[in-house]
């Protein structure tokens, strides 16, 4: 069972601010009282314990960590969230253990664990590196590359992409050189696939079936990706577990757009597990 780190926030924060509330408004008044009273040596507070107008300690934990928890709350969840890449199926863009940056209010924002829109600002298009919530399983996270947007014709056959019947380009860049955790993958092609002006990365493996193992391919011809949904593939062509085996991603299923790396740490990789030289690198 996946732990549901924004359902946690919110509790947390409702709990500490309500701690903090309630206390403001019906006890701490009577403790300043009593405070003000002891200070003038008043009557009032004679017969009351110290305690009796100090602070109490879970009031003071819960004051100090709402500010923080409510941050980091709205940051996660209408500015940037972090995650990790735990597979290698968007490889070569993005490699196992890299840490990505996602734009949560690309595609609008959402209020937290209810997930429905709050203010519509865009739509994804072609191109685009997206987190999702995996249909089949909401509670996971998936990442990959939308190549079809409502409307679109989508097919894919003998390692070539066809979108509205028109196959996506792709320019030859040598074989890959895997390492670490991907070192597997050394010896499959890399390719510049041109879906958009400015183009991304693939592998694809000649040898290879066109799906990822164990993919029960839902489609043998086109798919027309219908409104409000969108087909997604990941770069390392011959190993991910995308459209083609499970099918469409809702819009209501998006949680943002994927733009920067901010550390890459390997565990398999020779030497230091950091590789310095992705950190900082924008996803294209």
């Amino acid at each position: 069972m996946s732990f549901d780190f924004p359902t946690f926030l919110v509790l947390a924060c409702v709990i500490t601010g309500g701690i903090w509330l309630v206390d403001a408004t019906l006890f701490a008044p009577r403790r300043r009282r009593l405070a003000r009273a002891a200070a003038s040596g008043s009557a009032l507070a004679s017969g009351a314990a110290p305690s009796a107008y100090k602070e109490p300690v879970l009031v003071e934990y819960a004051r100090s960590f709402f500010p923080v928890i409510l941050i980091v709350l709205l940051l996660r969840s209408f500015l940037v969230e972090p995650f990790r890449i735990p597979s290698g199926s968007m490889m070569p863009t993005l490699l196992v253990g890299d840490f990505i940056l996602v734009n949560k209010f690309s595609y609008g924002l959402r209020w937290p664990v209810l997930n429905t829109k709050l203010v519509d600002l865009g739509r994804p298009e072609r191109g685009d590196v997206v987190v999702f919530r995996f249909p089949q399983e909401p509670s996971v996270d998936y990442i990959k590359r939308v190549v079809g947007v409502p409307g679109d014709q989508i097919y894919y056959a003998s390692k070539t992409l066809y979108v509205n019947g028109e196959p996506i380009p792709q320019e030859p860049d040598g074989v890959y050189q895997g390492v670490g955790a991907g070192a597997g993958m050394t010896g499959a092609l890399l390719k510049r696939e041109a879906l958009t002006p400015q183009g991304h990365a693939i592998l694809v493996h000649p040898l290879a079936p066109d799906f990822a193992p164990g993919c029960r391919v839902l489609a043998n011809g086109p798919i027309t990706v219908p409104p409000e949904s969108y087909f997604v593939m990941g770069d390392n062509r011959d190993n991910s577990n995308d459209s083609r085996c499970w099918g469409l991603v809702p819009e209501g299923n998006l949680v943002g757009k994927a733009f920067a790396i901010w550390m890459s740490w390997d565990g398999r990789r020779s030497g230091f597990p950091v590789d310095w030289s992705r950190i900082g690198e924008v996803i294209e």
